[in-house]
């Protein structure tokens, strides 16, 4: 697990966004893993001013998402889908055909998640996966309590992740109760992970990542088995914190 140290939530994101531009570059057809929410929205933003500025190409780059909410459709405004697509794949060449993203708008929700599981093992896994890490240590939605062994499946959302995702909706209220998420076994089959940490609000998530137990009552945790982690975390998230790369 490396851990990079950046100054703030820009330098990571463009720092991500470059280490994300790399891989790219050095294998065209790679597949990636994608994240939603706050924290990979500026890394975004840089791998479509690069896209712009340097042309660099995504026609052959697949990509899985990690999750998405349950009775939203594609187009409903805090769906994950209609999240990519105005935050990167309306701005890039990808092909839409090369676009994967659990559907939260199906009547047979255990048939959806072996669909995606499926899906994802048929295009030979995810190449990097870009990860961001919930206060409560929740990757993708997998919330604490999570076997570690979990394939994409049906998770009932906490209060805690439900508030923290509330200021994306215009009342908690409206905050879907559960989601679809790829699971975490599915996640550590992953050639290699990217995680991004920005503030002094996820210091401590980072710091039960660094130095906490490994403990399905973390489900971050279990990346320190993974073999290739790459953090980018900010002086914000790393206040305090003692580094020991492995």
């Amino acid at each position: 697990m490396k851990v990079i140290q950046v100054k703030d939530y820009e330098e990571m994101s463009r720092a991500a966004a470059q280490y994300i531009i790399q891989k790219v570059q050095q294998n065209p057809s790679i597949t990636l893993g994608l994240a939603t929410g706050g924290t990979p929205i500026g890394t975004y933003q840089h791998l479509i001013e690069d896209h712009q500025k340097n042309h660099t190409s995504y026609q052959g780059v697949k990509t899985f998402n990690l999750d998405e909410y349950i009775g939203l459709s594609n187009d409903h405004p805090n769906s994950y889908h209609y999240y990519m697509d105005q935050e990167l794949f309306n701005h890039i060449d990808i092909q839409k055909t090369n676009v994967h993203i659990p559907r939260g708008d199906q009547m047979d929700y255990e048939r959806e998640c072996s669909y995606y599981e499926d899906l994802i093992e048929e295009n030979e896994g995810i190449d990097l996966q870009i990860l961001g890490i919930g206060n409560n240590g929740h990757i993708g939605f997998n919330e604490p309590g999570t076997s570690f062994q979990s394939k994409t499946h049906l998770v009932n959302l906490t209060p805690s992740t439900r508030e923290a995702n509330a200021r994306y909706f215009k009342s908690i209220e409206e905050v879907p109760t559960q989601a679809i998420t790829m699971g975490i076994g599915t996640i550590m089959k992953s050639k290699e992970v990217l995680l991004l940490i920005s503030g002094d609000n996820k210091k401590d998530a980072l710091f039960n990542l660094l130095h906490g137990e490994i403990s399905e009552n973390f489900p971050a945790s279990v990346l320190r088995n993974h073999p290739c982690v790459t953090i980018f975390a900010d002086e914000q998230a790393l206040k305090d914190i003692k580094i020991n790369d492995n």
